[in-house]
């Protein structure tokens, strides 16, 4: 059930009084960051090929894509305790309460798209990249995120990250144990013009 003090329109709401009353702004901050704030994984999956696929096969075909990535994906999710946020164009958004059960997820996930584009012709393969933040996040009800994190595992996932590779920001590689952290290559990024460090799983490719 939705938490009304975590809805949408609760957001709205306390936006608008924050136009409405400057002189308030500082207290209704607070009770936004209080109401909205959670510290999670945010996970952040690109399927590739959008503009290629799109424009050789047509829209319809692509969006069936999505919709079979979406349908492999989302289970997965659940099953490592994640929630789906929300899917824009050829994005998938989930948080969880933690890193590794997100990296877990992508792992799945990867591992799943490979096995069944065994049996699919090479113009409905699904490949995806992921980008794996840790932070400080609004979440408006199940349907947004907002953040910082949000932004860097967007970067990661949809920009940097190339066909079946798990990266992860700064932030959600100090949360990994001493022995999880082995598994990853440390990397030094320019990203929209901003150096960013990030990490990348040292795993043979997943597809």
């Amino acid at each position: 059930m939705l938490n009304i003090s975590n809805s949408r329109a609760e957001f709205q709401r306390l936006l608008q009084a924050r136009l409405e009353h400057p002189e308030r702004r500082s207290e209704i901050d607070q009770t936004i960051h209080a109401r909205f704030d959670r510290d999670c994984a945010i996970f952040v999956l690109d399927l590739s090929g959008f503009s290629r696929l799109t424009q050789r096969c047509g829209i319809i075909h692509f969006l069936e894509m999505i919709y079979h990535m979406t349908a492999i994906a989302s289970p997965l999710i659940h099953q490592q305790g994640g929630t789906v946020i929300k899917q824009e164009a050829d994005n998938l958004f989930a948080l969880f309460a933690q890193v590794q059960p997100a990296i877990d997820a992508a792992v799945d996930i990867l591992k799943a798209f490979s096995v069944v584009n065994f049996g699919l012709p090479d113009d409905r393969d699904l490949y995806a990249e992921i980008g794996i933040g840790y932070g400080t996040t609004l979440v408006i009800g199940e349907e947004d995120i907002f953040g910082c994190e949000v932004n860097l595992a967007s970067k990661l996932g949809e920009d940097v990250a190339r066909r079946g590779e798990i990266l992860l920001t700064e932030a959600a590689f100090q949360q990994l144990s001493a022995v999880q952290s082995e598994q990853w290559e440390r990397l030094v990024l320019t990203v929209s013009e901003m150096e960013m460090i990030a990490y990348k799983f040292k795993l043979a490719p997943l597809l």
